[in-house]
């Protein structure tokens, strides 16, 4: 099985299994107030899930399905930012996480859902987040390149903790879940 957190800067395909995961959906910019709120919520509440399991395994990174022109206005951007969990979350420990983060302040709309990609096209992205438009560029040249054709959202995989890394440091998976032409 391929790890679903490696990626190259050549473009390669990869199989991201079903996994549970932590999700909460909003619109606006990346840089608002309530994407930093929800991406707040949901850290404090992987930290909860972390916290019931026997066994204290690192909280994954950080990903996000954006939505929007990505050269239009930001303030309309569509997102679903989220967390995957270990395979053995179910909906009643995360249930009892998403209690207990509840406690210790809004978690405001995040929500346990087990979620499949399947087959995707990625690319390891460095740089700042303005500079991806290039690296998205070269991926969508190899998909059709591959007779592959995009059947779901953007997504990103935040490697690296954009809210401490040097944007020029930045580490970001950049996929997009892909099907064969007809």
């Amino acid at each position: 099985m391929t790890d679903p957190y490696k990626a190259t800067a050549k473009p390669s395909l990869a199989d991201v299994p079903e996994a549970p995961y932590l999700m909460v959906d909003g619109v606006g910019a990346p840089a608002s107030e309530e994407f930093a709120t929800a991406v707040g919520a949901l850290y404090r509440c992987a930290y909860a899930v972390r916290a019931l399991r026997p066994v204290k395994e690192k909280v994954r990174p950080l990903s996000g399905l954006w939505q929007g022109d990505h050269q239009g206005d930001r303030a309309d951007w569509k997102w679903t930012i989220m967390i995957e969990l270990p395979s053995d979350v179910d909906a009643e420990l995360a249930a009892r996480a998403l209690e207990t983060a509840a406690k210790q302040g809004p978690i405001g709309g995040v929500r346990h859902e087990r979620w499949a990609e399947g087959t995707v096209a990625q690319i390891l992205h460095v740089g700042p987040f303005s500079e991806e438009l290039s690296t998205v560029e070269r991926l969508m040249a190899w998909i059709a390149e591959q007779g592959l054709r995009v059947s779901g959202l953007h997504h990103e995989v935040y490697l690296s903790d954009f809210r401490r890394v040097d944007p020029a440091k930045q580490r970001t998976i950049l996929r997009y879940p892909v099907s064969r032409d007809a």
